[in-house]
């Protein structure tokens, strides 16, 4: 490894991302940075073109690429480009993938199908990416589906940041999992409140159909959080939180990582018992996502920035998991005297 500092080069799936890393680590530095000009463009038949038009010999490279829809594209455009880094002598190319597509399809559920997450990671891989950054993969085994580092940050802390910021009554406060297999995310971040914990009991007949809800704690006249890596179709969320507030919570919150938000989402989440959903902006907001009313979306510049420093620098990226060291990155949105 070079004592250079990190360049990056972004995709086209969240180029405002991006930009908003690369102004981040301006303001580390003390010195401009800007994306590696580059441009990454399609033939008329579709195919992917990627040209670099600065040195990257012996630099070390990120490339910040979400593989949100088009999957497959976004995809793509990460392995040529990874491809012409590598060709071009780059000292070491890590993938900066705030939200890892595929993620959902991390095991066989069924005879003849699949494990596709195992087949975007070797992909991955024989293109030429020696690390992996992302936040709050789908599951958190598919680390194990590397055989190179992956460093897997979380939403969990950014979200308590905003919630001791957007909430005055902690004490009534309930952070919900919309399913059995999200408590040990629900259970996090309640911890980080000091809040109190429930469960949607959700039983499927079908993929994609929801057959009964039911609720395990008492949500009484509480302010629930419901807490999620992900929101697709928000068929689920909407739901959840109808039965929440049938079940007496006062107000009904969301707080998802992901916002896919595929349609007819947003107008579910319009038309829903839900008071505010926060997303990241781990995914391009669409033109409807940014006009809803109740949609807000909070930055992961900062996080992704930091921990780019830290993975150059070779220092820790686990320590951006604690409140106290994210608290002093994210004080513009979130001043000290709101959050403590």
């Amino acid at each position: 490894m070079t004592a250079k500092q990190p360049k990056l080069i972004a995709g086209n799936s969240n180029t405002t991302l991006a930009q908003a890393v690369a102004r981040r680590m301006s303001f580390h530095r003390g010195e401009k940075v800007q994306l590696v000009k580059a441009r990454v463009e399609r033939f008329n038949d579709g195919e992917i073109f990627v040209e670099v038009f600065e040195n990257v010999r012996g630099e070390d490279m990120f490339i910040v690429q979400s593989t949100s829809n088009p999957a497959n594209d976004n995809l793509m455009e990460l392995l040529i480009i990874s491809d012409a880094l590598r060709r071009s002598s780059a000292v070491r190319i890590t993938a900066v993938i705030p939200y890892f597509g595929y993620a959902r399809q991390d095991r066989r559920t069924k005879a003849r199908t699949p494990i596709s997450a195992k087949l975007v990671a070797n992909l991955l891989t024989e293109a030429g990416i020696e690390r992996v950054l992302t936040m709050d993969l789908h599951a958190a085994q598919i680390q194990g589906f590397f055989d190179i580092p992956v460093d897997n940050l979380y939403a969990a802390p950014i979200f308590a940041l905003d919630i001791r910021h957007m909430f005055d009554n902690l004490d009534r406060m309930t952070v919900v999992s919309p399913d059995v297999g999200g408590v040990g995310r629900a259970r996090e971040l309640a911890e980080r409140l000091g809040a109190d914990l429930a469960i949607v009991d959700k039983r499927r007949p079908a993929p994609g159909e929801i057959g009964s809800m039911t609720v395990i704690g008492d949500v009484e006249d509480r302010i629930c959080v419901i807490v999620d890596d992900i929101c697709d179709t928000a068929g689920t969320l909407c739901k959840a939180a109808e039965l929440l507030r049938d079940s007496g919570a006062s107000e009904v919150h969301a707080y998802i990582s992901h916002g896919v938000l595929s349609d007819p989402a947003v107008e579910r989440i319009s038309g829903s018992a839900l008071k505010s959903l926060v997303i990241t902006d781990s995914i391009q907001p669409t033109a409807a996502v940014k006009d809803a009313a109740n949609i807000r979306i909070i930055p992961t510049a900062p996080m992704f920035a930091q921990a780019i420093q830290n993975i150059a620098n070779g220092t820790s990226v686990s320590s951006l998991f604690d409140l106290s060291t994210l608290a002093p990155i994210y004080e513009v949105s979130y001043p000290p005297e709101r959050v403590f």
